[in-house]
């Protein structure tokens, strides 16, 4: 059996691997259109930022090692211009030689990646305008800075290689601005999470500004200005493009193969696609959303490698699936760290799926143990059976475990009631006796049972001008008026039974207090006492990050001072 695989990195690579593992006597050709056929992709921002300073840390495998090991050919440099899927064939050209010849296949794997999206703007070839997505780009980038040594840089894009790249050019002491076309940053997660996400940046000292559009590029003499959609301009030394990727489909669409969401390309559960003798894996891709069931497009390494994985098990005989993709990710911005799993509230609302919400404020480990850091976890659930359907936190320590534990949960089709009897690892350092994710299970249980109702923040404004409801604010009273909510009663928790007499029982009572802790509480006991209560989730801490962001102008952007 002859299989070629066109596209290294993730996918391909571990397909290669995985055949080799399975079949001895397979001959087995990758071919890689760049010099590098397995390189730590995810890594190439902290090589630019000087994090990594050895680039050969970047190369995880040479076309040598996958020879020695494996017995594979491995062809770099190589770029494959056509499928011919009738006779089973494809043109390769040697880019370093310039010779164009012909290679057959019995299986073929298509992992050909994604590319980065670069707009049709007037002056977008110039070439102080990068993109990252191969070691050559990211040489490339790093040459210029070393060269160059521009003073300042645009990143144009807030997903995660723009979001990691303006955090290693502050730290290479660029003056650095992030324009975004919408209103935030990082899409995996919901505007709400993404607000103390805008604060912590510019807390950082970078320069971001949410919607702002661009209109086009114009080189001058002090660099290349950059000519916004509201008629604005900035100039800077160079240009950083990271608005995102779409899939490297060109050979599959000119070979005849089924595309699907995105025009990435169609595959079954086995990972072929509409060609029964060619595979596909990667980014380049239609999966099925875990959760959701939607077909969309999830490039990730984690998917990518599995893919490839299976696609070599189905070529060798094994009856391997695909069972879809629910987009787990994470992401480190100097010290805060936000993941996600699963749906989030835009993805829900377009697949049409009901859920609820749920917002936590939880301590990374016991607040006695020196280093406790507040994490903000966002649950969606199944409001008729809690099961879970996504997750987001954002923090510092410990993000990285709750969020494997969520990613788990959905997985295995687990409900808040399951999260409440998880038995976690508890040590002072690690976690609380209650983990964040078990209080997290606590609060959806609480819900689906009726022992407290919520509201959320975008229900403040209305509900402070409304006279016939009571907004009651828990805080202490030096808490309250540091940051006081329009129009509510302040009463601080533990002196709330002495003065009952101020609440109209015939008024509904929407409690707040700082994490949703207190007036959790709060609405227990008033709850109990015949009123009908509502408790803000994440509290009202939660509802300043969104404050500070809708307020936010360009005398607070260079010193904003935000407390986290």
């Amino acid at each position: 059996m002859k299989v070629l695989i066109i596209g290294g990195v993730a996918g391909g690579a571990t397909a290669a691997a995985r055949l080799r593992r399975l079949n001895e006597e397979a001959e087995i050709i990758i071919f890689e259109k760049t010099g590098y056929v397995s390189y730590a992709n995810c890594g190439l921002p902290y090589y630019i930022g000087g994090v990594i300073k050895n680039k050969k840390k970047l190369t995880l495998k040479t076309p040598e090692d996958f020879k020695d090991r494996f017995n594979i050919d491995v062809r770099v440099n190589s770029e494959v211009l056509s499928i011919d899927s009738k006779k089973k064939t494809l043109s390769v050209k040697d880019l370093q030689s310039g010779k164009t010849y012909i290679e057959s296949y019995d299986k073929l794997i298509l992992s050909p990646g994604a590319k980065a999206i670069k707009p049709a703007l007037p002056g977008i070839d110039s070439d102080r305008i990068f993109t990252l997505r191969t070691v050559e780009d990211t040489f490339r980038i790093r040459q210029y800075i070393e060269q160059q040594k521009p003073a300042s840089a645009v990143v144009v894009g807030g997903g995660f290689i723009g979001l990691e790249m303006a955090e290693n050019l502050l730290h290479e002491n660029i003056q650095t601005t992030l324009l975004q076309r919408s209103g935030q940053v990082m899409p995996p997660l919901d505007y709400d999470m993404a607000c103390q996400l805008h604060a912590y940046l510019r807390s950082k000292g970078l320069d971001l500004r949410l919607n702002s559009p661009i209109a086009g590029y114009e080189e001058t003499e002090n660099g290349i200005k950059i000519l916004l959609k509201d008629g604005s301009s900035l100039i800077t030394d160079m240009v950083l493009l990271a608005i995102g990727v779409t899939p490297d489909n060109h050979l599959a669409k000119d070979a005849g193969l089924t595309l699907g969401a995105k025009d990435a390309i169609a595959v079954n559960e086995h990972l072929q696609t509409s060609d029964q003798d060619i595979y596909a894996v990667g980014d380049a891709i239609e999966v099925t959303h875990f959760v959701s069931g939607v077909k969309t497009v999830i490039p990730l390494a984690g998917p990518a490698n599995k893919q490839g994985r299976i696609a070599a098990d189905n070529i060798c005989g094994r009856q391997s699936t695909y069972k879809g993709s629910q987009g787990s990710s994470i992401i480190k911005l100097f010290d805060m760290t936000c993941a996600s799993t699963g749906l989030n509230e835009k993805t829900a609302k377009a697949a049409g799926i009901k859920y609820d919400k749920v917002i936590n404020f939880s301590p990374s480990h016991a607040t006695y143990y020196p280093g406790a850091g507040d994490m903000t976890i966002k649950t969606l659930y199944d409001p008729e059976n809690g099961r879970i359907l996504g997750a987001q936190i954002v923090g510092f320590d410990g993000v990285d475990k709750r969020i494997d534990v969520l990613a788990t949960a959905i997985r295995g089709k687990m409900t808040g009631y399951d999260l409440a009897e998880l038995e976690l690892a508890y040590a002072p350092p690690f976690s609380s006796a209650k983990d964040p994710v078990n209080m997290v299970g606590f609060v959806i249980e609480n819900i689906l049972e009726g022992r407290v109702s919520q509201y959320h923040w975008q229900d403040i404004p209305d509900l402070t001008k409304d006279e016939t409801v009571t907004c009651l604010d828990v805080r202490t009273t030096e808490e309250f008026e540091e940051s006081p909510l329009e129009n509510a009663l302040n009463i601080p928790l533990d002196s709330l039974r002495e003065n009952l007499h101020l609440l109209e029982k015939e008024k509904p009572v929407y409690v707040n207090c700082y994490s949703g802790l207190r007036s959790y509480v709060a609405c227990r006991i008033l709850s109990e006492l015949g009123y009908r209560c509502y408790n803000l989730s994440g509290g009202y801490g939660f509802y300043e990050y969104i404050l500070y962001d809708k307020s936010f102008d360009e005398t607070a952007r260079h010193g904003c001072g935000v407390k986290i």
